[in-house]
């Protein structure tokens, strides 16, 4: 009689247990064998940027990073690493899911997607990768690449490999360029830097009302300017003035997209109305 209330309870550890997903690898890897197909080519495309992985800047450990707000022009030589099963179907910084199989990268800076050519500078190997991930962090890497990736590299084994990384074309970032200065809760304080910035740049400010959950933020932006080109001379103007706390943003030429409230109209440094 004391044996009967096990039955049930056996029956349903063992259907709980059905029920539990395999775990995760706790070390990284590469696919089982006979888990290995080709990957398919890439053809660089203009992209949307993505809707996450793409902050003015970030940090880890303690060290900020700043996104680039184009690929265009990019090119760097380092060490190379890849990763590999402990990741597979985990999301990546910009919400994709992370694919051992797929022609893909991690990159600290890179607008996400990008397209990069990665060099094996030993071999000369190389293949195109699409950057949809962030990394990788450890000191002296300098691109994270899928195991496929990294397999058409031929460095696997050896786990690392000196590179050269090449962008390929560029994500669609037409629009309007500016520089965001600064941002403030109170107008005064934002009239305050865009008339110290005035001076010293000699070119167009706004201070720009974002209105959110009730409140104003007053952002002090440079611009709009003609090119990437100009808004990068003029951040190294503020940089030797020791204003090194700004970004390079772009626009987009259509306004109002799905899920962000619009700013409010911009208002001149010189602006005499009273602080709002």
């Amino acid at each position: 009689m004391g044996s009967r209330p096990l039955l049930p309870i056996l029956l349903s550890l063992t259907i709980v247990a059905g029920c539990v997903p395999a775990p995760r690898p706790t070390t990284d890897g590469p696919p089982p064998a006979g888990d290995h197909p080709p990957p398919a080519s890439l053809e660089p495309r203009n992209e949307p940027l993505a809707a996450t992985g793409n902050p003015p800047w970030y940090e880890v450990d303690g060290r900020r990073y700043h996104v680039l707000p184009t690929a265009e022009g990019y090119v760097a030589q380092g060490i190379a690493s890849w990763y590999g099963m402990k990741f597979h179907g985990r999301p990546t910084s910009s919400g994709e899911p992370y694919d051992v199989h797929a022609l893909t990268a991690a990159h600290r800076t890179l607008p996400l997607p990008s397209y990069v050519r990665v060099t094996h500078l030993a071999t000369g190997n190389s293949v195109v990768v699409r950057v949809n991930d962030r990394g990788p962090f450890v000191e002296g890497r300098l691109i994270d690449l899928s195991w496929a990736a990294a397999r058409e590299l031929g460095m696997v084994d050896q786990g690392t490999a000196e590179v050269e990384v090449r962008a390929l074309g560029q994500s669609a970032v037409e629009g309007r360029w500016f520089i965001q200065a600064g941002a403030f809760a109170e107008r005064r304080n934002a009239r305050r830097l865009a008339r110290r910035l005035a001076d010293l740049l000699a070119t167009d400010l706004q201070i720009v009302p974002l209105r959110r959950a009730g409140k104003t933020l007053w952002k002090v932006r440079v611009g709009p300017l003609a090119s990437l080109e100009r808004a990068r001379e003029l951040g190294r103007r503020l940089e030797a003035a020791g204003h090194a706390d700004f970004q390079v943003v772009v626009e987009p030429e259509l306004s109002g997209q799905a899920g962000q409230e619009p700013p409010g109209r911009p208002v001149s440094a010189a602006d005499g109305s009273s602080p709002g």
